[in-house]
């Protein structure tokens, strides 16, 4: 069985409980090495999702996600907007006019989403950076793909997700304002790993 728009809608649902639950940890997170304002950007874009969603109901899981794109460029302040948006942006593009998501599409919507992000931020693996959560969950997300079990590939790439953004702690910051940083970026954990962890684990969640 596939994943269609109730998963889609499922998932932008879950996220925004998760940005609502987490905001003040996000905001914690991002103090030391931020603008402290990750997680009320992240809370304050997915409520703008939900309000998209209820005023226009999408009828594919690609529609769900590009609604989500555009909302989140336009809501989100800081790098998180165009970042997201732009995932957001290139799953729904690799999706196109599907309604029912198999698992190798699904793999190829979430390494489009991890490639949106590297081109935009222009941030690779090690950078300290939500690179190191979204990388090692679309190469899980590959590596489940073969067995055309939707929730293994969203299970494994939610897992590997929130192992990389605990990976950042000891990495020293090369991209983003924590850069500034230098040897002090060291220690703390990278909000946008922990906020796409967030988001993937909500993926994973919706197909339950």
């Amino acid at each position: 069985m596939g994943l269609d728009v109730g998963w889609a809608v499922r998932w932008l649902t879950l996220s925004a409980q998760a940005m609502a639950e987490h905001r003040v940890e996000l905001i914690e997170l991002d103090r030391p090495i931020g603008d402290s304002d990750h997680g009320e950007n992240m809370d304050r874009g997915f409520k703008a999702v939900m309000d998209k969603l209820a005023e226009a109901p999408p009828e594919t899981p690609g529609a769900a996600l590009k609604l989500t794109a555009m909302t989140l460029m336009s809501k989100v302040g800081g790098a998180a907007g165009p970042l997201y948006g732009t995932a957001f942006l290139r799953a729904a593009t690799a999706l196109g006019s599907t309604s029912d998501i198999d698992a190798a599409t699904l793999a190829t919507a979430l390494q489009a989403a991890r490639d949106g992000i590297v081109a935009r931020g222009k941030a690779e693996s090690g950078d300290k950076t939500m690179v190191d959560a979204w990388t090692p969950a679309i190469e899980a997300a590959a590596a489940t793909a073969g067995d055309g079990d939707v929730r293994k590939v969203l299970l494994a790439a939610a897992e590997a997700a929130e192992a990389g953004a605990v990976s950042t702690d000891p990495m020293l910051a090369r991209k983003g304002r924590a850069s500034y940083l230098g040897e002090r970026s060291i220690g703390h954990r990278d909000p946008g790993a922990v906020s796409s962890a967030l988001i993937l684990r909500a993926a994973a969640g919706a197909a339950e």
